[in-house]
């Protein structure tokens, strides 16, 4: 990680292959987000460490992301776990050189890699908070997962309010385990999701279930298979997380939705291509299949490719 601590703020040094306006694209992709806030080109978001609240403006200039504290003094430990949530969540350990070395000789990845050059995965460093997520979006269209993400974090997360304006930062899983059933439903997550959400919350809760053990095992089959293994969560949601927060390059959530509409936007296909034929399209993609991905996703929100 390359970054230099000063007193209010951080300066935070990406690799070459990095552009925060792609990143913000993504972040900014609906209206509904209540986990960070995007203005002026800066990205607002409130990060917990520990019990404290911290609030940061996150910008990008003259090749460096700059991080200033807008309320309060955070401590140099703060500032350190800050530096390192930020690192993570815009990916910026991943040497994407391969990538792109095999992505310009794809036929399908050529473009995408070509417009969208130094986008970067957006992370979802915690794990809880990324399974939620994958589950609250199970069989439903991405408008009304935002709803419903909007209503569990208001109802269940915590805030800071700052100049008129409210952050949220996730509920925690200790929270959620502590519910029953129909205090989800009231937000309109269905019955089954609740159970899967509010089980999830108790795996957490009771150490069996962390990022830490998941990470240890360092094996793609095994981490799927230990997923899993947790009732909710089957195989586009187990490679989603891997993904978005096991940093896994070769997760592969294959029966996505949105990367069959990317396929069949790019190839002018008359129908959404089948499972095999996606195995067939991303032969060449070995190891890199969730940037692949990735890139596929952010083809959606591109009305000119």
């Amino acid at each position: 990680m390359n970054w230099i601590d000063y007193e209010l703020y951080l300066d935070i040094y990406p690799p070459k292959e990095f552009k925060f306006e792609e990143c913000l694209i993504f972040l900014g992709r609906s209206e509904q987000e209540v986990l960070h806030q995007i203005k002026a080109k800066a990205i607002y978001k409130l990060i917990k460490v520990k019990e404290s609240f911290i609030l940061c403006k996150i910008e990008y200039i003259n090749h460096c992301i700059k991080v200033e504290f807008p309320y309060g003094d955070p401590s140099i430990v703060e500032r350190k776990k800050v530096g390192e949530f930020i690192w993570e969540w815009f990916d910026l350990d991943q040497d994407l050189g391969q990538f792109y070395q095999m992505a310009r000789n794809d036929k399908i990845l050529t473009k995408p890699v070509e417009k969208y050059a130094g986008l970067r995965i957006m992370c979802i460093p915690d794990l809880f908070e990324a399974l939620v997520w994958a589950i609250i979006g199970q069989q439903i269209n991405l408008s009304f997962a935002y709803t419903l993400k909007q209503r569990f974090v208001e109802q269940f997360g915590e805030f800071l309010t700052f100049e008129g304006e409210t952050f949220w930062v996730f509920p925690s899983a200790e929270k959620i385990a502590s519910l029953n059933v129909e205090d989800l439903r009231k937000l309109q997550i269905t019955k089954r999701k609740a159970e899967y959400i509010i089980g999830v919350a108790k795996e957490m809760k009771s150490g069996r279930l962390t990022k830490e053990l998941l990470l240890e095992k360092n094996d793609y089959e095994q981490v799927q298979k230990s997923l899993m293994f947790i009732r909710g969560i089957g195989a586009w949601t187990a490679d989603y997380v891997m993904m978005k927060c096991l940093h896994y390059t070769s997760s592969f959530p294959i029966a996505d939705v949105g990367l069959h509409n990317a396929l069949k936007n790019l190839l002018n296909l008359k129908e959404k291509p089948t499972i095999a034929e996606i195995e067939e399209y991303a032969k060449n993609w070995e190891g890199w299949q969730a940037y692949a991905t990735f890139y596929l996703w952010r083809s959606l929100y591109d009305k000119t490719i």
